[in-house]
């Protein structure tokens, strides 16, 4: 910040016992890095003070010199408390933000407003003004009304979307259509990121944010059937529950002062959710997992807890250690300063690997150590189809360790011998087991 020096020539009124100063020429030393218009009313100088009002800032004044037979009074000016102060017209974007540099007023860097911003509001992300006015809320409206809870100007003034200057703030934008903040989503092929099979970025408001990832989940995750006498259990990779507790936490969670994507990775085995932002100053993991909850986005969370999407009283972890209960696998998380990571474990996973003898409802082998070896692919994948209930192409191909075209060819010639029947178009194809020439299942 520079100091500059102007000359103003002000009229002043005489006191009863103070010396006419008709004209002053005063001396102005500001501090202010915003441009502000400063209303000053000079009431009187009294014992060399001169005393000023201003709406802007504070003033400090002194008489100390004469210059050119004029008196001069000097002015400091303490910088402004509600900065950046801001063009109307304009807004809070470089254009409508000036600052001081030397004896001239130039446009102030992003940069330069979100300090500025932070310095008035604090260090809540949320709770600060967002530097972007022209927001819509297409999709929030969407889910308030899905939810049946209001969503008009009160309502958005009361959830503090907006701040006592009818401006949005940073939730403001976190729930709206212009969000920047984003999640990526990949799935990659076995155990490590080797090969990607997908990956998306998903967009807009976080309402939209939820949805969309939650469904993109879903869709991957399978659900495995076995067979035991008369009943049919069909057990999903991942507790419903347990992903749905995961992604609110990163949602809610997530430190958005941040601009870089939370993660999502889903491999063969498990589930990996990072959010940006490590455990809050003075909390650890062992409290986290016994329930304690400090929220570093409390606006935010109300939100979700109108909503009904949270509780608001530290159950998420809970719940996702619950959906695992009586099974081997157990979700784990990991911390640093700055992340944070659940791990679903996929339930379906050790079957698949060959660690675990799935129940069949009837085997075409026997369970000698060897016997695999001596299997047909053809029994290889009839074997995996009953015990699974469905088999895909990608099942093939990672069963028999074969390429797409054999995978292909094994599956057509099984279907055209009518040991399999497929069921679905596209990527939504699968197949199932025929138990007999008349095609009965």
């Amino acid at each position: 910040m520079q100091t500059a020096t102007t000359s103003f020539i002000m009229l002043s009124k005489r006191s009863s016992s103070a010396s006419i100063v008709s004209f002053c020429a005063i001396k102005l030393t500001t501090a202010l890095s915003t441009p502000s218009i400063l209303f000053m009313a000079c009431s009187s100088v009294r014992n060399n003070k001169l005393f000023v009002i201003s709406t802007a800032a504070k003033f400090f004044t002194s008489l100390s010199e004469k210059e050119n037979g004029k008196e001069i009074v000097e002015v400091d000016i303490q910088r402004g408390t509600d900065r950046p102060y801001y063009l109307a017209k304009k807004g809070m974007r470089p254009e409508g933000v000036y600052v001081r540099q030397g004896y001239s007023s130039v446009p102030a860097t992003d940069t330069a407003i979100r300090r500025m911003i932070k310095e008035t509001d604090g260090d809540r992300f949320e709770a600060m003004r967002c530097l972007n006015q022209e927001l819509t809320f297409e999709a929030a409206k969407k889910e308030f009304a899905l939810r049946k809870v209001e969503f008009e100007s009160q309502q958005m003034r009361t959830l503090k979307l907006v701040d006592q200057d009818n401006l949005y703030s940073n939730l403001g934008l976190l729930l709206s259509d212009q969000c920047v903040h984003t999640i990526k989503v990949a799935v990659f092929q076995g155990t490590d990121q080797t090969i990607f099979k997908d990956r998306r970025e998903f967009t807009g408001s976080l309402m939209q944010q939820m949805n969309d990832v939650y469904d993109f989940i879903d869709f991957r995750n399978q659900t495995r059937a076995t067979v035991e006498k008369l009943l049919r259990i069909d057990v999903r990779d991942y507790p419903e529950i347990a992903v749905r507790e995961a992604l609110l936490n990163l949602l809610v969670h997530r430190d958005y002062s941040f601009s870089a994507s939370a993660l999502i990775s889903i491999y063969a085995d498990r589930i990996e959710f990072v959010s940006i932002g490590g455990l809050m100053p003075g909390i650890d993991l062992e409290d986290i997992m016994v329930g304690i909850s400090v929220c570093r986005n409390q606006d935010l969370a109300n939100v979700f807890y109108r909503l009904h999407l949270i509780e608001a009283y530290g159950t998420g972890m809970g719940k996702i250690m619950r959906a695992y209960e009586g099974m081997e696998e157990k979700p784990s998380i990991e911390t640093t300063k700055n992340a944070f990571k659940i791990i679903l474990p996929n339930i379906n996973a050790k079957y698949e690997t060959g660690k675990f003898s799935a129940p069949k409802a009837e085997s075409i082998t026997s369970s000698a150590a060897g016997a695999e070896k001596n299997l047909s692919d053809e029994e290889r994948v009839l074997e995996y189809a009953r015990s699974h209930g469905i088999i895909t192409r990608n099942d093939v191909i990672e069963l028999l360790g074969v390429s797409t075209s054999t995978a292909s060819r094994v599956i057509r010639r099984m279907v055209k011998s009518n040991l399999l029947k497929q069921n679905g178009k596209a990527r939504n194809t699968n197949y199932t087991v025929i138990n007999n020439k008349n095609g009965a299942q």
